[in-house]
């Protein structure tokens, strides 16, 4: 390795030296101002607004969005635009979090005197415990640190980090004190994995009406084995007049069937159907009938109402389809 590779292996090593040690410091310093930042935003009947400049900005931004997505409404407001219209979004019934590293951001400050004079609650969060963001908060929450990593101790890293972790532990004490669960965070992320697993039921991804194979009791083999071709489930429902589900016929016991060496044409329904099978209800997650196929070893199922009336039913690619499995 070159001595140059060794240079830049020993500066990232460095980086995160520094970049750990400010997070340590910062757990040391947690208090009791903590938790009244946190009662603050957990009892605000309006929205948490963040705002903040720069890199607090990006940070801040960052804080909004998973505040959002763990069940404490929130937003971003950059200070700059709060002062030519924008302060206008923050109510009397929200509270502001403000983050500046130096607790002297112009644009920030210039915003505070309004707030305070409106009475909007302010949480601060600042490595600057005297300076004018610190004077005007309610709650200031120390996010100092002893230098940047920054070799030059210019550029926001480790006060970046330390913000931005700040920011995460406020969000997982709240999420905690609003007994925040996986389906309420699902809600707020319907287009991810965890949102199609929890917020996905059966009647969202199963074939209905006429897709749904079907045959009376004494339909012939015949017709049960036009009626599984047709409609290309790998198996046939078996149900009586009222829809009930009697039994079901599937690719696995005509193979059985034939193995055997029986006489197939003469035989019906009713006669080779597999009586009892397993079912799920419509109302049921998607991921239920996933989990009930797995561990049975079947490839489809047969999805029934309240009064156990056929209403449907899936396979395996259906599910796959749906991004469920």
């Amino acid at each position: 390795m070159t001595l140059q590779a060794q240079s830049i292996l020993q500066l990232a090593r460095d980086t995160l030296d520094i970049e750990a040690a400010a997070l340590q410091d910062l757990k040391s310093r947690l208090d009791e101002r903590f938790v009244q930042a946190v009662e603050m935003m957990l009892h605000v009947k309006g929205r948490v607004v963040v705002t903040g400049m720069g890199k607090s900005g990006h940070i801040g931004r960052k804080i909004a969005a998973t505040l959002a997505s763990t069940g404490t409404p929130a937003m971003f407001v950059h200070p700059a635009e709060a002062s030519h219209g924008d302060l206008g979004m923050i109510k009397l019934v929200d509270v502001v979090l403000g983050i500046s590293n130096s607790g002297e951001s112009d644009e920030l400050v210039a915003i505070l005197p309004v707030l305070k004079r409106q009475g909007v609650p302010l949480i601060a969060m600042t490595g600057g415990l005297d300076s004018s963001l610190a004077r005007h908060a309610d709650v200031v929450l120390d996010s100092s640190v002893a230098k940047e990593a920054c070799p030059l101790n210019l550029a926001p890293t480790a006060s970046t980090t330390a913000q931005l972790a700040l920011g995460d532990a406020l969000a997982v004490a709240l999420l905690d004190a609003r007994g925040f669960k996986p389906e309420d965070f699902a809600r707020s992320h319907p287009g991810g994995s965890l949102g199609r697993r929890l917020l996905t039921h059966v009647s969202d991804v199963m074939r209905s009406g006429d897709a749904v194979p079907r045959v009376l009791p004494d339909a012939s083999f015949s017709d049960l084995m036009r009626e599984m071709s047709h409609k290309g489930l790998g198996a046939s429902s078996v149900v009586d007049a009222d829809g009930k589900v009697l039994g079901v016929f599937t690719d696995g016991d005509l193979r059985r069937l034939i193995e055997k060496g029986q006489d197939l044409r003469s035989l019906k329904a009713s006669e080779v159907m597999h009586v009892q099978p397993r079912t799920i209800r419509q109302d049921a997650l998607a991921v239920e009938a996933a989990e009930m196929m797995e561990a049975h070893r079947i490839t489809s199922i047969l999805v029934v109402d309240a009064s156990g009336r056929l209403c449907g039913a899936l396979n395996t690619n259906d599910l796959m389809r749906a991004k469920v499995i």
